[in-house]
């Protein structure tokens, strides 16, 4: 199962979506949808034909920009062959052709299809110019990384992991959704798809804790891999010579590999009350990864601190 798929929709249910920023209209829509709408936030009209290459193109951008806007503006876009009275009025003369609409008026605009930077620049001016009401809702991508977080949690993992992907399409540094399609691939069992997942995280993606914990996780089911099969004999190894720290460090690494966080957690813990410093506080070491791959609330790794420092300071 891969739980990457490219053709979702952002918006979980029930969450504001695009619809309220984004919208189609013609001519007959224009006054409502744009000179009525303009008087309470800033509307940019992309002037646009289903047969414009250069549409196609500037098309995602502007709309990626605005629903990054946070509400502060809204897009209409126009056929102009379904507005041609619109078109003349306007005198547009070559497509794309953008303008923006405050009180009624236009006043501002472009043409031609730029890139995402002067798009961005350009809406900005606009914004900081004209007034637009800034943060008019929940953002829905993090509606959406809550979404999918929750059905990672109920084992929904396909479509958690559809969302992530869908979310680091449109940024590709965001370490919610970088950390969030890791697990996805790791709840899958596909590890190498995790990992090359976490390879392409830059240096700053790394520093959040989100991410770190995720990866923490990743190199504990790659180096679980290993020995998973033989947690059995482990297990045995561990009961016939309780003080065979390697055998029980090994069931440890088993164990969180199988799900079984719990029992990792007792046989690190059992090493370090036994021989605290063992291979140089290996146990220790692998102890605190997995506490970060678990996350600080959770409850595993509350009870497992909890453990630690009983041994430690007992």
């Amino acid at each position: 199962m891969d739980p990457i798929a490219t053709d979702a929709n952002l918006a979980p249910a029930g969450a504001p979506g695009n619809a309220a920023l984004i919208k189609d209209s013609d001519q007959n829509g224009f006054v409502a949808d744009v000179l009525e709408a303009s008087r309470e936030i800033p509307v940019i009209v992309d002037f646009w034909a289903t047969w414009c290459g250069p549409c196609k193109t500037l098309g995602p951008i502007i709309e990626k920009v605005v629903q990054n806007a946070g509400g502060a503006v809204r897009l209409v876009k126009i056929d102009v062959d379904k507005a041609p009275d619109i078109s003349a009025q306007l005198q547009i003369q070559s497509i794309p052709t953008v303008y923006a609409f405050k009180n009624g008026q236009p006043v501002d605009g472009f043409q031609g299809a730029l890139p995402e930077s002067q798009v961005q620049a350009w809406v900005d001016k606009l914004i900081k110019e004209h007034g637009g009401v800034v943060d008019a809702g929940p953002d829905p991508i993090e509606e959406a990384l809550d979404a999918a977080e929750a059905a990672m949690a109920e084992g929904d993992i396909a479509n958690a992991g559809t969302v992530f992907a869908q979310v680091l399409n449109q940024d590709a540094e965001n370490s919610r959704a970088l950390a969030g399609l890791i697990r996805a691939y790791l709840a899958a069992g596909q590890n190498d798809k995790a990992r090359e997942i976490a390879n392409q995280a830059s240096p700053e993606a790394l520093k959040s804790d989100d991410l770190s914990g995720a990866i923490s996780a990743l190199e504990l089911a790659e180096a679980g891999s290993a020995v998973a099969g033989e947690i059995d004999g482990l297990r045995a190894k561990v009961e016939s010579d309780p003080n065979d720290h390697q055998a029980r460090f090994d069931y440890a690494v088993a164990a969180f590999a199988s799900n079984d966080a719990e029992g990792a957690i007792e046989a690190l813990v059992e090493i370090i009350r036994r021989k605290r410093d063992w291979n140089e506080d290996a146990a220790r070491t692998e102890l605190l990864k997995i506490f970060e791959a678990l996350g600080p609330t959770d409850p595993l790794t509350n009870a497992g601190r909890r453990k630690l420092s009983s041994v430690l300071f007992s």
